[in-house]
C-alpha cells in the first residue's frame, strides 16, 4: 500500500480492513474500469472465501474514502477504478474499458478558475472524458 493511502485513511472515518486492501489492490491492478462483478471475480479466485456482499461494500467504502472511483458504464451498470495515489482525472474507453489517469496542469487551472469565478466552495469534483482509446481506433 502506498504511503498516501496508509495517510488518507487515517484521515477517514472507516478503516481499511484487510479485505478492502485486497479489494483496492486488485482494483489498481486491474489498470482498467472493472464492473463490481468482474472485481468479484478476480478476487474469488485469490480469496475464495470473501463474500459477494462485502466486495461491494468495500467498492463503496473505497469511493467513500477517495480510494476508487464509481462510474456509469453502458446499460446503467457501475464501474471501478482505482484513484492512488491521489485524487486525478481519467480518459475512459467505452470500448475496451482501459482508463488513462490525467495529471495534466490545465485541468487544474481550469477547476481553479471555474471555481474562482462563482466563488465557489469546492469539496470534491469528478471530470472524465469517455471516449476510444487510440488502440481501439486504429485499424488492424
Amino acid at each position: 500500500m502506498s504511503a498516501s493511502t496508509a495517510a488518507s485513511t487515517t484521515a477517514a472515518p472507516r478503516r481499511l480492513t484487510a479485505q478492502r486492501r485486497l479489494v483496492a489492490q486488485t482494483l489498481r491492478e486491474a489498470r482498467r474500469t472493472v464492473s463490481a462483478a468482474e472485481l468479484f471475480g478476480s478476487l474469488r479466485a485469490l480469496n475464495p472465501h470473501i463474500g459477494r456482499a462485502t466486495v461491494f461494500r468495500s467498492l463503496d467504502v473505497l469511493v467513500d474514502m477517495g480510494l476508487a472511483q464509481r462510474f456509469e458504464g453502458d446499460g446503467h451498470v457501475h464501474l471501478y477504478t482505482s484513484c492512488e495515489p491521489v485524487h486525478h482525472h481519467h480518459l475512459v474507453c467505452r470500448t475496451c474499458g482501459t482508463t488513462t489517469d490525467i495529471d495534466d496542469a490545465e485541468v487544474e487551472a481550469l477547476i481553479t478558475s471555474v471555481r474562482r469565478r462563482h466563488r465557489f466552495t469546492l469539496d470534491h469534483h469528478s471530470l472524465d472524458f469517455y471516449g476510444t482509446c487510440a488502440r481501439c481506433t486504429s485499424p488492424g
